[in-house]
């Protein structure tokens, strides 16, 4: 059935069938001809393919736009449908993925302490960082609850976009980063000569935070003065942090907010959530298919 057919059939019931076809310049004995041979292939495809995307973008907890969700029918679950058919699909169905707000910078880098060159100097492409544990970044921001703020720093692996350290505080003092990479080093034991990168902030630059960085042998790296894009993919993770969990939820006491980050961390960001800059893995895959490949390379060797 056309269009203009499927139109007149959803709104027979409100308007007279000859004025719709007189509008729609469609003929009435057409438009009963259409009833009687049924849907086409084509829209019987589309609705199928309408349960299959209302599906996948619960799955992600309606955060997943086109592109995720296409991936998810296509290479996850071996469908075939072309990108242009699930957008249009969606917008029908009035979906659409979550959208950041305007990053709002809050460090505070008016301090004495050194502050270290910007090694990174902005190589986030994960196909250009040779493995797992060579390059960390990390950063910090601000959570409301109705008892008051919390505070959470992360770590990040440049690799795989796995957060692989992170810290929850009610105050915004240097123990908290100090957890977040106590964390990380903890449960990954990098080799020496991880570059970690962060920003000027006096958290970072402390001596407490530089002397845990060059016991475990790793070389500090800092953004320029006043520009967030040097640690982007650290903002970029704030921002699917804020928009996906933060924005959506009000949280009456600290303790309910650290239970929900919590998982949105380590069950969904890390394991479900796919990150296009990974072609569409989730951290966990990607450095499952990382740590692969190395065997290979060691085996052929």
């Amino acid at each position: 059935m056309s269009a203009k057919f499927a139109c007149i059939a959803a709104h027979r019931r409100e308007y007279a069938v000859v004025l719709m076809c007189r509008v729609l310049e469609v003929s009435p004995a057409g438009f009963y001809a259409a009833l009687q041979r049924g849907p086409s292939a084509h829209a019987v495809r589309d609705e199928q393919l309408r349960v299959q995307i209302r599906t996948a973008h619960k799955a992600s907890r309606r955060h997943y736009g086109a592109p995720r969700v296409h991936h998810e029918l296509t290479v996850v679950q071996g469908g075939r449908v072309a990108k242009k058919r699930v957008a249009r699909l969606m917008r029908s169905e009035g979906l659409r993925g979550r959208r950041p707000r305007r990053f709002v910078p809050t460090t505070d880098s008016a301090h004495g302490d050194p502050i270290a060159p910007n090694t990174l100097a902005r190589q986030f492409d994960v196909a250009t960082i040779p493995g797992c544990d060579r390059i960390w970044a990390s950063d910090i921001t601000y959570v409301p609850t109705r008892e008051g703020w919390l505070y959470l720093a992360v770590i990040l692996d440049l690799a795989s976009r796995r957060v692989v350290g992170w810290a929850l505080r009610a105050t915004l003092e240097r123990e908290l980063v100090l957890a977040a990479l106590g964390m990380a080093l903890m449960h990954r034991q990098p080799d020496r000569g991880v570059l970690h990168h962060s920003d000027r902030g006096s958290q970072y630059a402390s001596a407490e935070y530089r002397a845990l960085l060059t016991a475990h042998g790793a070389e500090a790296s800092m953004s320029r003065r006043g520009n967030c894009w040097d640690n982007a993919v650290t903002e970029s993770f704030f921002a699917t942090f804020k928009v996906e969990l933060v924005h959506e939820s009000d949280w009456a006491t600290r303790d309910e907010a650290r239970r929900d980050i919590f998982e949105f961390i380590e069950v969904w960001y890390n394991r479900q959530r796919r990150h296009s800059s990974l072609g569409y893995a989730t951290p966990v895959e990607y450095e499952e298919k990382l740590a692969k490949k190395a065997r290979h390379v060691r085996r052929s060797a």
